[in-house]
C-alpha cells in the first residue's frame, strides 16, 4: 500500500466520541504529500484526568475549537478515496464511528488498516509491540507520544514499511 491516510486520535474522556485532537498524514506513491493536526470541542465537554495524564490536553485547550462536524468537512476531501491506517485501529475506527454517530452524519464505511496488528505478524523479536516500540524498530524516533499528529507521523512509517 503507496497511498493512504494515517490517522490517530486522542479523546478527552471514557466515551469514544469525545475526540479532543486529529492527526493525520497523507500519503501518495509512498511519500508524505501533507499533514494535518487539529483540536475538536469534544462530545462530551469535559477532561478525564487520566485522559489529560496521557496526552496533556484540557479544557482549556479546546474550549474555543471547531467542533468534530466542522473539521471533518475539511479534512475529509482530503482523504477521500484513501485508506485509513491507525496504530490499533479498533480504536481509532471506533472513536470515528462514535463521533459520526454522535452528531448523526452517516458514516461513509471508512476501509481502516491496522499497523499494531501487521507489526505483530512482522516483526516477532520485538520487545512489544507499542506505537513506540514499533516506530522505533522502523527508524522513526517518536519524542512526542500521544501528540496525535506525532503519533500518526510514526504509523505512516511504519505502514510504509510493512504495509506496502
Amino acid at each position: 500500500m503507496k497511498s493512504f491516510a494515517a490517522i490517530d486520535f486522542e479523546t478527552a474522556n471514557g466515551y469514544r466520541s469525545s475526540i479532543c485532537s486529529v492527526g493525520i498524514v497523507i500519503v501518495k506513491n509512498g511519500l508524505i504529500t501533507d499533514k494535518i493536526y487539529e483540536l475538536i470541542k469534544p462530545e462530551p465537554d469535559y477532561y478525564h484526568f487520566v485522559n489529560t495524564g496521557i496526552h496533556g490536553l484540557t479544557y482549556e485547550d479546546t474550549k474555543d475549537a471547531p467542533i468534530f462536524p466542522k473539521v471533518w468537512s475539511l479534512i475529509d476531501p482530503k482523504i477521500k478515496g484513501l485508506p485509513l491506517v491507525a496504530h490499533n485501529s479498533p480504536f481509532d475506527s471506533g472513536c470515528l464511528r462514535e463521533v459520526f454517530k454522535t452528531y448523526r452524519l452517516d458514516y461513509p464505511d471508512y476501509e481502516f488498516h491496522c499497523t499494531l496488528s501487521a507489526s505483530r505478524k512482522q516483526f516477532k523479536n520485538i520487545a512489544n509491540h507499542k506505537l513506540s516500540t514499533v516506530a522505533m524498530h522502523c527508524g522513526f524516533n517518536l519524542t512526542d507520544h500521544h501528540h496525535a499528529l506525532a503519533d500518526a507521523e510514526a504509523c505512516a512509517v511504519i505502514a510504509l514499511q510493512i504495509l506496502s
